[in-house]
């Protein structure tokens, strides 16, 4: 008969060890469903924000400056990158977008996750710039067929736009092999299942619990 002298009594509190926040990037081919699985992920863990870019796309119908992106012209996004404010920073499709740099670097040492919608461009910046920092995950559609009826269907994107998305997705789903995860997105709810558990185990490794040694000697002080 097994023993349960190893167990946790119930309705104790989990210790708070002191830990350095992640960056947790969701990329994928524009219509793979990455968007929509970081905002399920959002609503699912109070504990992960979302990194807000800047950007010099104008806004989308609905889209808030200072929530969904921080919108700047080009003469301002220049500024900010000449000036070492972005972690990171691509052009996609006519427009650039980046990563402010303070309020990441803020998050991450007060124990707070940052989750990233970016591309495989911001990635491996952000990779270079902080790379004890990332967990990346690749999203990817479970056809191409999916993927292109996807696009078809946003309603705020022109035919042209469309076939522009579909001709690079191609190179863009090369980049999978440069990711620590790859989810393929065939049903939204295992998808959502799966970044989640990426997160949970991400959090628990070692050399993120900056205060893991003093609970163990603490503990070892105790007996």
């Amino acid at each position: 008969m097994s023993s349960d002298h190893g167990t946790v009594p119930s309705g104790l509190p989990p210790p708070q060890i002191a830990r350095r926040g992640l960056l947790y990037i969701l990329s994928s081919p524009s219509g793979a469903g990455k968007t929509t699985l970081a905002r399920r992920l959002l609503a699912a863990d109070g504990d992960i924000a979302m990194s807000v870019s800047v950007t010099t796309r104008p806004p989308r119908p609905g889209e808030r400056d200072g929530i969904d992106y921080h919108f700047t012209d080009a003469a301002g996004f220049e500024a900010m990158r000449a000036g070492g404010a972005l972690l990171e920073w691509a052009r996609v499709f006519d427009h650039y977008y980046g990563t402010p740099k303070a309020p990441v670097e803020a998050a991450i040492h007060a124990g707070r996750d940052v989750l990233f919608d970016i591309d495989w461009q911001g990635a491996q910046q952000l990779s270079e710039e902080m790379p004890g920092d990332v967990v990346r995950v690749f999203v990817l559609p479970p056809s191409g067929e999916t993927l292109e009826q996807r696009l078809k269907t946003r309603a705020q994107d022109p035919a042209a736009v469309v076939a522009r998305r579909m001709a690079a997705a191609s190179a863009e789903l090369s980049h999978w092999p440069e990711y620590d995860y790859v989810i393929v997105n065939a049903d939204l709810e295992t998808s959502v299942a799966a970044a989640s558990a990426i997160l949970a185990a991400e959090r628990l490794k070692r050399g993120r619990l900056l205060g893991l040694s003093s609970f163990v000697r603490d503990m070892q002080d105790a007996l």
